[in-house]
């Protein structure tokens, strides 16, 4: 598949161009969701004539945007507290459950060929390992010739939701990490040989640019940019590929409505299929918006998509949400908006 050059994605992340049409609804945060809402809002568009512009600017971007109101919803892959979301008189529900993952430029390996535990994932990141014939490295893929190189960190250089996944799991795996760095939307990156990337357009680019690099991105930009996965040892100990069974293995023990704001993190979850670095990207709505019809327009939109985008989804490897959960979603959360 043809790659989109850096500069290009990064002007043109709404999902149809302003100059197009005028777009009905607006959305605007997570770039990790970005390309099912782009598909979700092509296949809307011919069903309703009613149209979508979200820009994929990052979780941190998205809830400066709602908070502006300067959009009708917004997106983030790092769930908004319980307090927060009362704070500022808002709900959230998640609205497709995928994965982060881990990639490298290696010549000479095919994607998953290669596995690597979390504490070692954590190590590499920390600058602690830095070249990839490291023992550790060498010690979880016998037989493989791995390269005397230099690895180079890409992490993404915005306040990402992507990276409070990531950093999120390596907490919860890394005593190390968990007390030098910790989780969030943006951290201070250790390694020396860290580089920056604006959304999962721009760490898959710059992993793909750089010789030697390692970077993490959703699984949906793996598949569009051709690159190579690890292989990742998850909580019972066995290695898994990403893709939309071990995303939804490790889904199916969330208990959605345990924590406020239905923000359950999904990270090193149990079950020998798991993926360990599982996320929700979830939505965010004012409870009394000051555009009723607008807001309106969203939950048309979602509803939509809940009914009607499962095999979209699918089909780029996310998980749609169980029509029991969606349910749930409109039963519990959006009747709270009015």
């Amino acid at each position: 598949m043809l790659k989109m050059k850096p500069a290009i994605v990064a002007i043109g992340l709404s999902v149809v161009a302003a100059t197009t049409w005028a777009a009905d609804i607006t959305g605007a945060g997570a770039t990790f969701p970005y390309p099912i809402y782009a598909k979700w809002a092509e296949a809307y568009k011919a069903a309703t004539g009613v149209g979508l512009n979200y820009q994929s600017i990052g979780s941190s971007g998205g809830l400066k945007q709602i908070r502006a109101k300067t959009v009708s919803f917004g997106a983030s892959d790092a769930p908004v507290s319980g307090a927060d979301l009362d704070k500022d008189g808002m709900v959230q529900f998640p609205a497709i459950v995928g994965g982060t993952v881990p990639v490298v430029n290696l010549e000479g390996f095919k994607p998953g060929e290669l596995r690597i535990t979390g504490p070692v994932l954590a190590e590499v990141y920390m600058g602690t390992i830095s070249k990839w014939n490291d023992a550790k490295l060498a010690a979880l893929n016998p037989g493989k010739k791995l390269p005397d190189q230099a690895i180079t960190v890409v992490h993404r250089a915005d306040g990402s939701g992507t990276t409070f996944n990531f950093t999120d799991y390596l907490t919860a795996v890394s005593k190390a990490w968990a007390d030098k760095v910790g989780k969030g939307a943006a951290v201070k990156w250790p390694a020396d040989s860290s580089v920056g990337g604006k959304g999962n357009e721009g760490v898959a680019a710059n992993v793909n640019r750089v010789k030697g690099a390692v970077g993490y991105v959703e699984y949906a930009y793996v598949k569009k940019n051709n690159m190579t996965f690890l292989q990742l040892q998850n909580a019972a100990g066995k290695y898994v590929n990403p893709d939309d069974l071990t995303f939804a293995a490790a889904a199916a023990g969330a208990d959605w409505f345990s924590v406020p704001g239905m923000g359950v993190s999904m990270v090193n979850a149990k079950g020998n299929d798991s993926w360990p670095i599982s996320t929700a990207s979830f939505i965010l709505m004012y409870k009394k918006p000051a555009d009723k019809a607008a807001s309106d327009e969203v939950l048309k939109f979602f509803d939509w998509a809940f009914k009607n985008g499962k095999k979209l989804a699918s089909d780029l490897d996310y998980v749609p949400l169980p029509d029991a959960l969606t349910s749930q979603i409109r039963a519990k959360v959006w009747s709270e908006i009015k």
